[in-house]
């Protein structure tokens, strides 16, 4: 991100004062996809992408606001009951009423804000936004007193109260807690979570977005959800003796005991997500050694199960991973819900120039139009820039 761009803007939008500047990132997931609602683990990091804002307090009741990409600009009081209407705004206005919860004295404040998080990418721009929102509001207002965690989930709960998406804490923990080089094992029924190195030399992280927009939302994912939630119950009733409360409780013998009292589908399902537990624990074990081949064959391992067994895949996702394995990529897989999207890929230096000419030439002969295709860093969470 330009700072001096950014801070071109809020000159020119305000009252030609400058202010703090802040940065936030967005972020990947190298495995663990459809875990989180399993009791299961994910494995984010944050990228060198994401969303910059200067801030400034005003002395006023009021809240400006000036969206750069948007060139649109909006006000509001902080003790409004009901905020803006407009979406991009709401998140600012859902950071800062949290923040209030938690009892922090939020005053006006003048915010110009731009981002390079590739939209419809799946690295969530918007808990980048909530999370540079959170850092901004902690300096200014708090003291930086307000803990990580408690930042993290103002940006959930104003997804869940303004926005109206009943997200998981996955994007806003990543965003906020990154690291530069290592990625991050989160337990998400715990919330324990435990830094791994991601140093791999000699090779390239490279997201190629397919722009196919079918995301995984009411009824197949609810369906999948339903699929996991009948295998537990099948697996609770066959063995009262224990405790099951997702997935996460279930082993391999556990599954076969039920095989035949579930639906195929159902069963299917559930393989699924006892394979992806094992596959985030092996990558972790990899990652320590760092023994990157392992890493990639796992992700090839997830994205067959996604593909064949939670059938949450299409048609363009398989060709760009097809394209992958031919062109000798390391690791590729679907990041994200599915139906669309990205592919997550590793890939050899050496093979890189290649892969991403081959993957290009070859989707867009197929489907009429070029891949987006995005290398990425794994970077630092939210900070103060200057």
């Amino acid at each position: 991100m330009d700072i001096e761009f950014v801070r071109s803007r809020f000159i020119k939008h305000f009252d030609g004062k400058t202010g703090n500047i802040y940065f936030s990132p967005g972020r990947i997931n190298l495995i663990g996809e459809h875990t989180d609602y399993n009791g299961g683990f994910v494995f984010p990091g944050a990228v060198d992408k994401g969303i910059m804002a200067e801030v400034r307090p005003n002395g006023l009741n009021t809240i400006m606001c000036y969206s750069i990409d948007l060139k649109d600009r909006v006000e509001f009081k902080v003790d409004d009951p009901e905020g803006p209407r407009a979406t991009w705004a709401r998140f600012i206005y859902g950071m800062v009423q949290e923040f209030r919860k938690l009892g922090v004295e939020v005053k006006g404040f003048n915010i110009a804000f731009a981002g390079d998080v590739p939209l419809g990418a799946g690295m969530s721009s918007s808990a980048a936004l909530e999370s540079c929102i959170g850092c901004a509001l902690n300096d200014l207002f708090a003291d930086n007193k307000v803990s990580k965690w408690d930042i993290a989930l103002a940006g959930q709960a104003t997804e869940h109260k303004y926005i109206g998406v009943n997200c998981g804490i996955m994007d806003q923990f990543a965003s906020v807690f990154g690291q530069a080089g290592k990625l991050m094992r989160l337990d998400c029924r715990s919330r324990e979570f435990e830094y791994f190195p991601f140093d791999p030399k000699g090779y390239q992280l490279v997201l190629v977005n397919s722009k196919v927009k079918q995301e995984l939302v009411g009824s197949p994912y609810n369906d999948r959800r339903r699929s996991c939630e009948n295998v537990v119950a099948a697996i609770a009733a066959q063995f009262p003796d224990r405790h099951f409360e997702t997935l996460r409780d279930a082993e391999w013998t556990d599954l076969e005991a039920v095989r035949n009292k579930v639906s195929e589908e159902d069963y299917s399902r559930a393989h699924y997500v006892l394979g992806e537990k094992a596959r985030v624990l092996a990558v972790c074990e990899a990652l320590n050694q760092g023994d990157y081949e392992t890493v990639g064959q796992k992700m090839y391992e997830t994205h067959d199960g996604l593909s064949n067994e939670y059938d949450v895949s299409c048609e363009e996702l398989d060709f760009l991973n097809d394209v992958a394995r031919e062109c000798g990529v390391t690791g590729s897989r679907i990041m994200g819900g599915g139906f669309g999207g990205c592919t997550i890929n590793l890939v050899k230096e050496e093979r890189y120039d290649h892969f991403v000419e081959e993957v290009t030439k070859r989707f867009a002969a197929k489907y009429g139009h070029a891949p987006e295709v995005y290398p990425v860093v794994i970077s630092d969470g939210s900070h103060k820039v200057c």
